[in-house]
């Protein structure tokens, strides 16, 4: 269907219903999501207000490893609200509610990532089996930016549908530590991770790694994908649980190896060439996206991107 077409179904939908989401626009429309997102970029009588921020994601599939998260289409699907050109209060109240949405189901997934941190650990500590001062943990991923959502997907390895964001966990262990802290901590909070995942209640699931302090200036060498990977997730963590003292230790060994600054240089690429990015799918002349295109428009499963 020729964008103004689409478009012009767009456009009856949201004056029939309000501002939507992108999703809700497919869901109401369905057809290709590629065609949709360009009729509604494209539109001059269609708005779109785009909430929350952008980060920087690494992506093996892109050139130079540089993107922005959230991705095109998931910005398009969950993080932007599409309405009528003519009705700018309805878009901006509409947006102002899924950024109002959007921090709830980030604060509430941070809170559930140290409950079940504290459950996992606590014990170990209380009864002595564990010395909270020889570890440290950290919440990353999307509910560190505020950027957490709920839509429904399958965990990868179970198939089990998850609410939305997984909880991103590491454990940062002192190399002073007992031989056997790793794994009696991996024992407590994979314990946790399947409670989580398959209790219906909750349907949540925990992506976590457990190292120490000789792994991390290891990977501060960030020489090649995975410890770069590595890198941004513990340099974007914050303190859940632990000693904060070894957090801020890890922290200065990454900034004394200039991680810090490499990072901002990846997130200034991938800022540059999103836009560039962009252009290029709304110049091709079809609607159905080309095999060769895919990737600049949809993202790799996204939970690919925690690295041990």
């Amino acid at each position: 269907m020729p964008d103004a077409a689409l478009a012009a179904r767009v456009r009856a939908l949201v004056y029939e219903r309000g501002p939507l989401t992108g999703a809700e626009v497919q869901a109401a429309l369905g057809g290709e999501v590629f065609a949709l997102w360009r009729a509604c970029v494209t539109a001059s009588d269609l708005d779109l207000r785009v909430i929350g921020q952008r980060y920087l994601r690494l992506d093996r599939t892109v050139e130079g490893f540089a993107r922005l998260s959230p991705s095109i289409l998931r910005e398009f699907l969950t993080y932007t609200v599409v309405g009528a050109v003519d009705r700018p209060v309805d878009l901006d109240n509409a947006a102002v509610r899924l950024a109002a949405r959007t921090a709830v189901i980030s604060r509430t997934k941070l809170r559930l990532a140290r409950r079940i941190v504290e459950e996992a650990f606590e014990p170990l500590v209380r009864d002595g089996r564990a010395d909270a001062t020889a570890f440290c943990v950290l919440a990353a991923g999307d509910i560190v930016h505020g950027m957490a959502h709920d839509v429904p997907r399958r965990e990868s390895s179970t198939e089990i549908v998850v609410d939305g964001s997984d909880l991103d966990v590491v454990v940062l262990i002192d190399d002073a530590a007992p031989g056997g802290l790793a794994a009696l901590l991996d024992e407590a909070i994979l314990a946790r991770k399947w409670l989580y995942l398959r209790n219906p209640a909750f349907r949540e699931e925990v992506d976590y790694v457990i190292k120490p302090v000789a792994r991390l200036r290891e990977q501060a060498e960030f020489d090649s994908f995975p410890k770069m990977v590595a890198c941004k997730v513990f340099a974007e963590g914050v303190p859940i649980f632990g000693d904060e003292g070894l957090y801020a230790r890890a922290g200065r060994l990454l900034e004394e190896a200039g991680v810090p600054e490499r990072l901002r240089e990846l997130e200034a690429t991938a800022i540059a060439n999103r836009e560039e990015r962009r252009e290029r799918l709304l110049a091709l002349p079809d609607d159905v996206l080309p095999e060769p295109h895919q990737v600049i428009f949809y993202t790799t499963d996204e939970a690919a991107e925690f690295e041990h």
